[in-house]
């Protein structure tokens, strides 16, 4: 990412902390919502991996297609689950756009850059980085909307107690919020 590293690294915590919230869902659930936690942990510890500053680590050129595989083979299973509908499609669109800032960084003028570490105008088809941008804000709006409480009591009148040990469905749609902005934050800077 450009800029001061201290962005990159509260852009790291940000998105390590939600991958493992993530896999602690995914100890305390089954099934469907299991997959689903286990797809947003590597969703999340990926793009804390993207979002590390390059003092840190610089990767060699051919971990980007590594990266590329990986998260295309997540696609791949995203695109399966779309059959289910709901969320699945936001998990493909998260997958996919991490194959396009792989790809975008293995591309040929960024050097094997890390997260957008390269000159201006390295990385990325404007188009195509709009478009997902533009997805992810809707997103992003989307979501924080769905975590404003809808009742119109005082202080105290909230839902008592009884709270699963890994949060509510609020914690989950706060972790994809997060992770959301954080891919914002990404197609930004690439």
């Amino acid at each position: 990412m450009h800029g001061p590293a201290l962005s990159g690294w509260l852009m790291v915590a940000l998105c390590a902390v939600t991958g493992v919230y993530c896999l602690l869902r995914m100890r305390a659930c089954a099934g469907e919502e299991r997959r689903t936690a286990g797809g947003e942990a590597v969703m999340g510890f990926g793009m804390a991996f993207m979002a590390l500053p390059a003092a840190v680590l610089t990767p060699p050129g051919w971990s980007w297609m590594v990266y590329a595989a990986v998260f295309g083979a997540t696609a791949l299973h995203g695109l399966a689950a779309v059959r289910h509908g709901g969320h699945h499609v936001h998990h493909l669109m998260g997958s996919l756009a991490m194959v396009y800032m792989a790809v975008a960084m293995a591309a040929p003028g960024s050097a094997g850059a890390h997260a957008g570490h390269t000159a201006a105008g390295a990385g990325g088809i404007p188009v195509l980085t709009g478009g997902l941008l533009l997805y992810y804000a809707v997103y992003v709006l989307r979501a924080g909307a769905g975590l404003v409480p809808v009742t119109a009591g005082g202080p105290g009148n909230g839902p008592a107690g009884g709270a699963k040990r890994t949060g509510g469905p609020e914690m989950t749609l706060a972790c994809r919020l997060s992770m959301a902005l954080g891919m914002v934050a990404m197609l930004v800077t690439l």
